[in-house]
């Protein structure tokens, strides 16, 4: 059986793709630093804004952030810690655990996302048109319609990567 050969991609592609790379290191950049001034890594603060959205149990959210649930148990621990993220029960299951952003979490993960402006200027100079119509080709390319939230686009860039980045480092 021959092996299938693939045509490569048209020089439009490739530079979009290219865009896009840019893009992801600068977001991740700027993510990292913003975790920072709020003395989080970038995974604790990923888990963090995630868990402000809404609890959900620990297996949920290393799905999300495509990472083993073994890690998310030590973030979490340590957001516990410092008080910015309980254990409590489901109400739907009371066998299973969520963890969720208590309001000090909360309060945190607004400020961390406000201090996120590595988007906020470029975006400024399209019109709601172009960012709309941008919304909705990148909702496209993820797989949700348009109008179709895909989710995690709020929690920063971890749907983006897969597990990089994931792993907490032991950080406060």
């Amino acid at each position: 059986m021959a092996a299938k050969t693939r045509t490569p991609p048209d020089p439009l592609t490739v530079e979009v793709v290219e865009l896009f790379g840019t893009v992801v290191a600068r977001y991740h950049e700027e993510y990292e630093l913003a975790a920072a001034e709020h003395a989080l890594t970038g995974a604790q603060a990923r888990v963090l804004t995630l868990l402000a959205q809404e609890p959900a149990p620990m297996r949920q959210v290393a799905r999300r952030l495509k990472c083993e649930p073994s890690n998310i148990t030590g973030i979490v621990d340590r957001l516990e810690t410092r008080g910015l993220v309980e254990r409590r029960a489901d109400p739907a299951d009371r066998r299973v655990k969520v963890a969720a952003a208590t309001d000090e979490g909360r309060d945190t993960a607004a400020r961390l996302r406000g201090g996120l402006d590595f988007a906020g200027e470029p975006l400024a100079e399209l019109t709601p048109l172009e960012r709309t119509l941008l919304r909705d080709l990148l909702r496209r390319m993820l797989g949700g319609g348009e109008g179709e939230p895909t989710g995690g686009a709020e929690a920063g860039p971890a749907g983006s990567t897969g597990s990089a980045g994931v792993g907490d480092g032991g950080g406060a």
